[in-house]
């Protein structure tokens, strides 16, 4: 399925988590019917995901035929893997109510497996919590409102990640052994803001990638 990239640019004021409202909440599709003679489709290669992301990077809306797709960080990564056979939505029915982090997260409980690093590989999932305050009560209390897909682990550590998260879809960084650190004294980032700061936030809110990190997920093989 070939995605189409629309010249088009969507405005946002601030850098915020990036679920769906509640009332365009995607929800989860039945799995397709398949035919018992169909022959089965090669997986796709990790390096073929990364490519298709890759590409993605400074898109502002995106459309895959066939098929609505909700140009959040849910939807983008969604849109990714249908280009190469996979719907991160399918599978067994969940809360009619999640956003879309929590319909991919559910998909890899059946198809795929979490880990937690310290390494990782291209076309890993990472998910994210708290990235903003999903339910409105103030609390640090939202798991998994964020989702991207891994492009690479640098020397140091380093994971950079694809994803949207503000204006468009855009690289990310992360450093797990170092959490609370955005930059480094020479400047080199380490760590991303995701989650966009408010005065009335609690005390032990986290904003940076490697605060608010929750589980990476493989879907396809080696």
């Amino acid at each position: 399925m070939r995605i189409l990239f629309i010249m088009a640019t969507i405005a946002i004021m601030a850098l915020v988590g990036c679920t769906t409202p509640p009332a365009e909440r995607p929800r989860a599709s039945a799995p397709e019917a398949r035919p018992c003679c169909r022959s089965v489709e090669p997986a796709p290669s990790r390096t073929a995901i990364v490519r298709t992301a890759a590409k993605l990077v400074g898109a502002k809306t995106i459309e895959s035929q066939g098929r609505r797709i909700a140009y959040d960080c849910a939807g983008v990564t969604r849109a990714i893997f249908l280009k190469h056979g996979i719907d991160l939505y399918s599978g067994e029915p969940i809360d009619p109510h999640a956003n879309g982090v929590r319909i991919i997260h559910a998909h890899i409980r059946q198809q795929g497996t979490f880990h937690q690093g310290p390494v990782v590989h291209p076309g890993d999932l990472v998910f994210f919590d708290n990235t903003w305050d999903f339910n409105r009560d103030g609390k640090v209390n939202d798991p998994l409102t964020h989702v991207g897909i891994v492009e690479r682990q640098e020397p140091d550590g380093t994971v950079v990640f694809i994803s949207r998260v503000a204006g468009a879809v855009e690289r990310y960084h992360m450093n797990l052994a170092l959490p609370h650190v955005h930059k480094t004294a020479d400047g080199r980032i380490l760590n991303d803001y995701l989650r966009r700061k408010d005065v009335i936030d609690p005390a032990d809110t986290g904003y940076l990638t490697g605060e608010l990190f929750a589980q990476f997920a493989t879907r396809i093989g080696q």
